[in-house]
């Protein structure tokens, strides 16, 4: 298994944790991003993942029930097809010319998709009241990693305004707020 995909295999495997502990009434509970419950949460990623992954790369369409029926089954639809698609070869390792330049099927995955599951799993825990601890490795990973982006991804959209923290918070709060997050 390429670094890639255990590291999507990790972080999809936290992301299940917190969906299969919701609580069924909490699904309509107020996310952390602005106007989202927590259903929304799910349903950005199964709308965006394989809206952007599958016509791309050429995968079978992606079958996934409704967010509003089971929000978990969904997720567990899109987890497959991800899992499915970086466990072939052909397919993880095949080329395209992407918004972010030429990359393969897993490098990029692993630098939008993994990275939009890690920091979305916070935004669910959060939502739901489950588990809000992330990875410290992958935190680490991707907050040395976005800190030189810092205008890039502000002018990007998908990031909100910075939100101040104090010096001496742990680098998990610091990267929440470094994407627009109030931890």
């Amino acid at each position: 298994m390429t670094e890639q995909a255990e590291r999507y295999r990790r972080i999809a495997d936290g992301f299940t944790a917190r969906v299969v502990a919701v609580p069924p009434a909490a699904w309509g509970s107020p996310a952390p991003c602005e106007g989202w419950v927590a259903r929304d949460v799910v349903r950005h990623l199964v709308e965006w993942i394989p809206a952007f992954f599958v016509p791309l790369w050429g995968l079978p369409p992606a079958r996934i029930p409704s967010v509003d029926d089971d929000a978990a089954a969904a997720w567990a639809a899109l987890d497959g097809l991800l899992r499915a698609a970086l466990a072939d070869p052909a397919v993880a390792g095949a080329e395209r010319d992407t918004p972010m330049g030429r990359s393969t099927f897993a490098a990029t995955l692993d630098t939008i998709g993994t990275t939009d599951v890690f920091l979305h799993t916070w935004d669910l825990a959060r939502a739901t009241g489950g588990d809000e601890r992330l990875e410290a490795d992958e935190v680490h990973r991707l907050y040395e990693g976005m800190l030189p982006l810092d205008e890039v991804l502000r002018t990007s959209g998908h990031y909100g305004p910075r939100v101040e923290v104090p010096d001496d918070a742990d680098e998990q709060t610091k990267l929440l707020a470094f994407i627009g997050r109030t931890p």
